[in-house]
Formats: structure tokens, sequence, C-alpha cells
């Protein structure tokens, strides 16, 4: 019992919604990888694969919750180091879904942008913590600069997470005592920014986008961009649409995911009684939701979305509890990041 306490130390709340969210995954991805063991001379590596990682996770915490947090501040070397990557990834990177956004080091795969997300949060924490020895202007000039730079070298590839970046980083800066005329015109200026550019994008048609001798061919993406604005902003005629419109390249995964979801209904079939995840071709992972829906019903959807949002309560409360500031900004930028990206992934999945 000692031993527990000590290896468990910390908010217990958190450590019951980490270890419900284990067992979640574990369930869900054994039963939406049936594909994938299927095809596989070891039907186990998919899930063995997927516990390896959660293990890995689970004893990172445990290492990390014996580490001083003064010594996090030095997390902000990351930031140069994810930059780094970043600019060679579009040189040496390994493309996947048209995008290049992953560079294998030392014989593993790796996303540097998942490296540039905790570097621009310790980064901004930091300098935010720093108001006062510093003035407001100097600070906010930093994190312009450095947040700016990492988002822009991300943006080719992936929108959705530059996007998201900025939107925590903007978040930690309008509870960190930026002045909110900063981050008003801050606002309106990036607003604008987006609205010249899409105009741009939808009067240079698709084709001439993908002929620009652009690195890593960046620009390719832009047609996914608008097609996808597209869906966003037009009506829902869905009804209307025949069966080769309704599963055609673009609207394959949602209508699959659609189905999913619909076949979940309000009470759970439990695992192992999905169908939709032999026809979606990230059932394990993107639309892992979906499946979670399919088989554990509307109820089991609501019950993960509110273990993330009572993760995000707690981790409030615990930053309202810090009596220094860079802890307070490292904890709500950390639980922010986890929050944010698990909402915008179900939004994805239920389109």
């Amino acid at each position: 019992m000692e031993l527990a306490r000590k290896l468990f130390k910390g908010d217990r709340v958190i450590w019951i919604i980490f270890m419900l969210l284990c067992f979640v995954s574990a369930v869900e991805v054994f039963s939406a990888t049936s594909t994938l063991a299927y095809k596989n001379a070891n039907h186990w590596e998919p899930i063995a694969r997927h516990a390896s990682f959660l293990i890995a996770g689970a004893l990172t915490v445990l290492v990390l919750h014996n580490v001083p947090y003064r010594l996090f501040a030095l997390g902000i070397l990351l930031l140069p180091v994810s930059i780094l990557m970043l600019v060679v990834t579009p040189f040496i990177g390994v493309s996947a879904n048209d995008a290049h956004r992953w560079l294998y080091i030392l014989g593993f795969q790796v996303q540097p942008s998942e490296f540039a997300k905790l570097g621009c949060v310790i980064y901004v924490a930091f300098l935010l913590s720093r108001i006062g020895k510093f003035t407001e202007r100097q600070v906010y000039r930093w994190i312009l600069i450095g947040v700016g730079v990492t988002c822009v070298l991300i943006l080719p590839e992936n929108f959705s997470t530059a996007f998201m970046l900025f939107a925590i980083c903007y978040m930690l800066m309008f509870v960190g005592r930026i002045s909110w005329r900063r981050l008003v015109k801050l606002a309106g200026v990036l607003t604008l920014a987006m609205g010249f550019f899409v105009a741009i994008w939808f009067a240079i048609p698709d084709k001439e986008w993908e002929d620009l001798p652009v690195v890593g061919d960046a620009m390719d993406r832009v047609p996914t961009w608008k097609s996808r604005l597209i869906t966003m902003f037009a009506p829902d005629n869905a009804d209307t649409l025949d069966t080769d419109e309704l599963f055609n390249k673009e609207n394959y995964q949602v209508s699959h995911a659609k189905i999913a979801i619909a076949r979940g209904g309000l009470s759970p079939q439990f695992p192992g009684h999905g169908v939709q995840r032999d026809f979606l071709p990230q059932a394990y992972s993107d639309f892992i939701y979906a499946i979670i829906i399919e088989e554990m019903g509307l109820l089991g959807g609501v019950a993960v979305l509110l273990l993330y949002l009572w993760l995000l309560v707690r981790v409030g409360m615990i930053a309202r509890k810090c009596d220094k500031l860079f802890p307070k900004f490292l904890v709500l930028g950390c639980g922010l990041i986890l929050v944010v990206q698990a909402l915008a992934n179900m939004a994805v999945a239920v389109n």
C-alpha cells in the first residue's frame, strides 16, 4: 500500500481518469484492429503495439512525477529542436496520406509537430511567468515569434495541428495577463489574413495549386483544405446523393463514420459487435470515436467525452492551487493540449 502511494502520488482523480481512458482505448483498439489482425501473421501484434505505447506512457508519467517542476523549464529547448526537425521534414520526412509529417530518428518514426506542441507550451508558460522581470510587450513579441515560426512550419503539411496549437497558446496568453487589446488586435489581423488566403485558394484552380513547385509538395494540400471548407459550410445534402457520391474518395470515411454512429443507438452493443471497423480505413486511430459510439452506444460516447471534460476541470483546480506562475501555466497548457485535441478528434469523427 505504501509503495502504491509513492508510485501513484499526485491527483488521484486524474489517475482514475487516466486508467479509465487507458482501459477504454485498449479494449476499443483491440476491437477496431480486427482487419489489421486478420492480415497479420501474428494477430496479437496490433494490440501489443498499442499496449506498449500505454505502458511506455505510464512509465513516463511515473518518472516525471519525481522530477522537480523547476527542471521542466529546460523543456524550452524542445522548441528550437522541434523547429529544426520541422525544417528538415519536407526534405527527408516520410510521406503518409499525401503529407510529410514524420521523421525516422534512430530507427523510430516520430512526428516533429508533437515535440513542437510541448515545446511551445513550455515556452509560452515560461515567458508568461516572467512578466514583471520583462515587460508585457517584450513577452508578447517573443511568444508571437516563437509560436508563429513553429505554426508556420507546421501549417503547410498539417493545417489543423497548426491552428489548434496556436489556439492553445492564444488561450494561455488570455489567462496569462496579456492585455485583451493586444489579443483582440491579433485575432483581427489573423482573421483578415485567413480571409485573404481563403479568397486566393478559391480564386486559383486546384490543378494550378498542384503544379506549383513547392518543397514537399505542400501546396497539394490546398485542394484538400478547400474541399473541407466547402463540406463544413455547405448544407447537408446526404439525402440527395447517390451511393457512388456518398462513398467516393472525399466522403468515404465520413459516410462510414455516420453509419457507425447510427448503428450505435443509445445503449451499448459492447466491443466486438462493431461492423464499420472493417470499412473505416482509420477505425483504430482517427475514427476510433465513431467505433466507440457504434459499440458502446451514445451513452458510451458521452462517457468518454465527460472523462476528458472532467480531466480539464481537474487541471483547472490544480492550476488554481499553484503558488508559482510557471507550473500554473504549464499545467493549463498541457491539459489544454490533451483535451482540445481529443475534442477536435471527436468532432471530426461525428462530422
